[in-house]
């Protein structure tokens, strides 16, 4: 079962992927400013429990962490701490952070993080070549256990094998963009970095459609709650 938690809400864009940001979106419906970081209310809820002495969020689960915001947005550097000694208290629970900035991941790590953090795992997205070969040499360097790539909105076909070959990327994720002004994903790009996988014995998920899948030169507009049914469908992931 996956939680979610988002100890900060807000950000800024800083590449393509980010041009129709879904939080960006929902924000400017409730006349909410994107632009400004704040704390959230529960911001200490991984540590939270009920009243009988239980977490709120039990042991064994998988916990996406910073889905309305990048965990490493400059504003948060006062908060960060705290919560990296928050998840260090809770060892049986996966986190899975997800950063655009990999510029900065290796200055917000905790001083102790190849030794106390094997349950956390960092997703970076890099949505085409440009941001690809800007942020991965950088990324399969750095001193993580579990690494994944999510090519999240697939904006174009990318060539991945020279970082995959390397064998520091544990896991690809590929989807579509959803919502308004969604741009198109084309099948056959997702096919060749499925291929990219196989060949370098890199798991590879094809996790949703998007809004605007394109398969065998015709346009689908698929609704949201189908992208990721329809993506299962096509029957393309590899497991290593």
């Amino acid at each position: 079962m996956r939680y979610m938690y988002n100890p900060w809400h807000g950000c800024h864009k800083i590449s393509e992927a980010c041009k129709n940001c879904y939080v960006f979106s929902f924000d400017s419906k409730r006349g909410i400013d994107s632009e400004i970081v704040k704390k959230n209310a529960e911001f200490d809820i991984i540590i939270r429990k009920n009243k009988k002495g239980q977490y709120k969020i039990p042991d064994g689960v998988e916990v996406a962490v910073c889905l309305t915001s990048d965990f490493f947005v400059k504003e948060a550097d006062p908060w960060r701490d705290e919560v990296w000694q928050m998840i260090k208290s809770r060892p049986k629970v996966n986190f899975v952070i997800f950063t655009k900035r990999c510029n900065r991941i290796k200055e917000c790590l905790p001083y102790d993080f190849g030794k106390a953090y094997d349950h956390v795992a960092i997703n970076l997205t890099a949505e085409n070549q440009k941001r690809i070969d800007e942020r991965l040499p950088i990324f399969i360097e750095l001193p993580i256990k579990t690494k994944g790539v999510l090519v999240s909105p697939m904006l174009e076909e990318v060539d991945m094998s020279f970082y995959l070959n390397t064998h520091k990327i544990d896991y690809v994720y590929v989807s579509g963009e959803n919502y308004k002004n969604a741009r198109p994903l084309n099948f056959d790009w997702v096919k060749d970095l499925h291929d990219q996988c196989v060949n370098s014995n890199t798991t590879f998920i094809f996790y949703d459609t998007g809004s605007n899948f394109v398969k065998d030169g015709k346009e689908y507009f698929i609704p949201y709650s189908q992208g990721k049914a329809q993506a299962k469908k096509a029957n393309i992931n590899y497991f290593k």
